[in-house]
C-alpha cells in the first residue's frame, strides 16, 4: 500500500538544474522519460527547446535550466523530461536530473520571502530541504497558466 497524502503532506519530484534544486507536486507530473526526440521549432523563445510527440500527443520542451536563467547546456545522460500538465496546458520540462519522490509535511514548508512577490513569487508554492539543501517548490499550475501558454499553444501548432 502506498503512502496516503493528507491535507497536512504532499508528494513532490525532487529534479536538478545546475547546482540549483527544485520540486513539483506529483499530482501535476503524469511521467519522467529520457531526454530523446526533442524536435526544434524556429521562432520560439531560448528557453523553448522544442516539440516532442509523447503518446500521440505533441508536447512543447522547456528548458528549465534558461527558464531560470541558468547556462544552458547539452543534455547530459541523467537529463530528464518530465511531462507536466497545469490550467489544461501540458509540457515537457527539461532538467539535470529528477532525484526523488518524496511526501513532504506541510510544517516542512515554508513560504517564500516577501521579497518573492509579483509573476516571479506567484510560481513558487513554498520552500523545503532535501539532505540540508534549500529546495524551490514550484507552482505548475501557475507557472503555465501565464501568458507563457500563449506561446507554448503556438508551439504545439507547429508540430
Amino acid at each position: 500500500m502506498g503512502i496516503v497524502v493528507g491535507l497536512n503532506r504532499m508528494r513532490i519530484v525532487t529534479f536538478r538544474c545546475e547546482d540549483q534544486l527544485f520540486a513539483a507536486d506529483i499530482l501535476s507530473v503524469e511521467r519522467v522519460l529520457r531526454n530523446e526526440g526533442v524536435r526544434p521549432i524556429p521562432d520560439m523563445p531560448s528557453w523553448m527547446e522544442g516539440v516532442i510527440d509523447h503518446d500521440g500527443r505533441v508536447i512543447p520542451v522547456i528548458d528549465m535550466r534558461r527558464r531560470f536563467g541558468l547556462a544552458g547546456v547539452k543534455p547530459g545522460p541523467q537529463s530528464r523530461l518530465l511531462i507536466c500538465s497545469g490550467n489544461g496546458v501540458e509540457a515537457a520540462l527539461r532538467v539535470d536530473a529528477v532525484l526523488d519522490v518524496r511526501p513532504v509535511e506541510a510544517s516542512d514548508m515554508s513560504d517564500p520571502p516577501a521579497l518573492f512577490r509579483g509573476l516571479a513569487g506567484s510560481y513558487l508554492k513554498g520552500l523545503t530541504r532535501r539532505q540540508g539543501q534549500l529546495v524551490v517548490v514550484l507552482d505548475l499550475d501557475r507557472l503555465l497558466a501565464t501568458g507563457e501558454s500563449l506561446q507554448l499553444e503556438a508551439g504545439e501548432g507547429a508540430a
